[in-house]
């Protein structure tokens, strides 16, 4: 079972306001890159199911995060169907995202009290998720949906609405600057996060201070 109460997870990832999204087929790997991120001050990590046997890996790495990273909410992205979203949560994950908006994992979720996070691209998808109970709603892909500006226009008519923005965002001051003013809740950054040379290098290091940076210029 996930280990914060809901709310809290909710609390983690606005405090935090920067979620890195993952997916390595490497149990080991995945466990550094993780542990980098907290090193850095992340406190809130989604982990994709993108490959086959990816629960095998979420659930060793699951074990580590509880043990190493007791701060650390993590999360299951890239959740399309209901029976996938409970095998996850079993496994204790902390809260679920999906790149669209799929209504039967909703119910299941909330029975569980996990926050599910699904993707959407319209603010018909984005009052629908609430309306079905999704505290806090992706926009995605966000870049291509119009960008900061769009989430700016959502939050006027809706301004108790919580987004968190993935697609385009990039670890740059000005990228992340331009998020924030928007009013995201938060972001979520991919690969972008952890390029190819540097955990090829395994210079944590590098992952750690790049997160660092990153949580400065959002927060600022």
């Amino acid at each position: 079972m996930a280990k914060f109460k809901k709310i809290d997870t909710i609390n983690i990832i606005r405090s935090t306001g920067i979620v890195p999204v993952f997916y390595n087929g490497d149990v080991e790997l995945t466990k550094k890159v993780v542990k980098a991120c907290y090193d850095g001050g992340i406190r809130a990590f989604e982990f994709t199911n993108r490959g086959d046997g990816a629960h095998k890996v979420f659930e060793e790495v699951m074990a580590f995060v509880r043990a190493e990273c007791p701060e650390m909410a993590l999360g299951a992205g890239t959740m399309l169907d209901a029976p996938t979203a409970a095998l996850y949560m079993q496994m204790g994950a902390d809260f679920l995202v999906s790149p669209c908006l799929v209504e039967e994992i909703v119910p299941l979720a909330n029975r569980r009290g996990v926050p599910y996070s699904p993707g959407c691209g319209s603010v018909s998808e984005m009052v629908r998720g609430m309306e079905l109970g999704c505290d806090l709603v992706k926009v995605f892909p966000a870049g291509n949906v119009g960008g900061p500006s769009f989430v700016k226009n959502v939050l006027g008519p809706l301004p108790w609405a919580m987004v968190m923005a993935t697609g385009a965002v990039e670890p740059t001051e000005e990228n992340l600057t331009a998020w924030a003013k928007s009013g995201v809740t938060a972001v979520g950054m991919g690969s972008k996060l952890f390029p190819k040379e540097v955990l090829k290098a395994g210079d944590w290091k590098a992952v750690s201070d790049l997160c660092a940076q990153c949580l400065t210029w959002f927060k600022k």
